[in-house]
């Protein structure tokens, strides 16, 4: 059956052995060591354990105050991120998830946090995807193995004016990893409005060998007709004006079809989430203040990954319809809010990213 080392389990091999160790971090065990779990003596919970003491959940979270960026990991060896679980209170898009690997000093990941977790309109939205799992109230579950060779290093920066509370929990396990695996990289940006005709860019300067596994994105509509029309194009390994890869629409990319219109009768666009794909928001105009239509999209490349030894560069268009005419329709290029995040696995380096917009241009507004 061949060598087994525990680096990731599925139905097909979880009965099989390894000598792969389990730990874990949480406020409870910063450092994640083996049998020092529940032993604080101080933390936000410690006023409400009163005599109860140590090892009755006086550390179940922390604070980060305006400004601040607080280490959530720093772990040493070689091993696996093999779950991600936290609740964030206040800003969404206020609160920058960063992660390094191996001493890097560039980050792999760079993502407001509501953005990674498929919630990037600042409100909470059922997601039941096999990488992401968004569940009531604010649980955030990040599912995607991320294997490390010398170190993995977690931060949270709160750019918000408020401090924020977070309780945690990042699940590894400590083994040797394969020399064909690669690490995992996620990367923000944001354009609003996208300028007229322009293509709006998910993903370019990645330089490696990898494949690309995930898009997600938050979508406002600022005009009133269909918005959908955009063809998806991946560029691999020196492609120039045309890609390897062009899809046929937004929707499309995303594993709908026909607008994901299921009829005036009942409510026009549907939600749903399932284990690769899923639109699992729609905001819609409250003929108040919530003016325009917003929508959240994830797809995952997981039986499907992109396959790059070079470089890659992921582009959309943002196209819509004009009103129609006695000629029929025509195209028309939108001006939309669009923010994205893309998803891939690479081999180190890791490329510099563009600049994280500044808190002004994250806003969700």
């Amino acid at each position: 059956m061949g060598e087994f080392n525990g680096l990731g389990m599925n139905l097909g091999n979880l009965s099989r052995l390894s000598s792969a160790r389990t730990r874990s971090i949480s406020p409870e065990n910063f450092g994640g060591e083996k049998g020092r779990g529940g032993m604080a003596t101080t933390g936000t919970g410690e006023r409400a354990s009163r005599d109860l003491g140590q090892g009755w959940k006086v550390s179940p979270s922390v604070r980060i105050q305006p400004d601040e960026t607080f280490e959530m990991a720093d772990i040493q060896g070689q091993g696996a991120i093999q779950q991600i679980w936290l609740t964030p209170t206040g800003h969404w898009r206020f609160s920058i998830l960063r992660v390094y690997w191996d001493d890097q000093e560039q980050p792999a990941i760079e993502c407001p946090i509501g953005d990674f977790f498929a919630c990037g309109w600042q409100r909470y939205a059922q997601v039941s995807s096999l990488a992401i799992c968004v569940n009531p109230g604010s649980a955030f579950n990040c599912y995607w193995e991320m294997p490390f060779r010398k170190r993995a290093r977690f931060t949270l920066t709160n750019i918000a004016e408020d401090p924020m509370t977070l309780y945690y929990q990042i699940n590894y396990t400590l083994t040797e990893v394969p020399e064909d695996c690669a690490y995992f990289h996620a990367q923000f940006r944001r354009t609003h409005p996208l300028p007229y005709k322009e293509v709006y860019t998910i993903l370019d300067g990645v330089e490696g060998h990898g494949h690309y596994v995930g898009t997600y994105m938050a979508w406002q509509v600022n005009n009133s007709q269909w918005w959908g029309e955009g063809e998806i194009k991946f560029y691999l390994d020196g492609d120039g004006e045309f890609p390897t890869i062009c899809g046929t629409g937004t929707e499309d990319y995303f594993c709908g079809s026909y607008n994901f219109d299921v009829g005036a009768e009942n409510g026009g666009y549907r939600e749903f989430t399932t284990p690769y794909a899923g639109l699992p928001q729609v905001l819609r105009p409250d003929g108040l203040y919530a003016s325009q239509q917003r929508f959240g999209l994830y797809r995952w490349h997981i039986p499907d990954p992109v396959r790059f030894e070079e470089d890659i560069r992921v582009t959309i268009q943002a196209l819509g319809w004009r009103n129609c005419t006695e000629n029929g329709r025509s195209y028309l290029p939108l001006k939309d809010d669009i923010a994205s995040v893309a998803f891939w696995y690479q081999s180190l380096p890791t490329a510099s990213f563009p600049a994280l917009p500044d808190k002004d241009e994250l806003e969700v507004i």
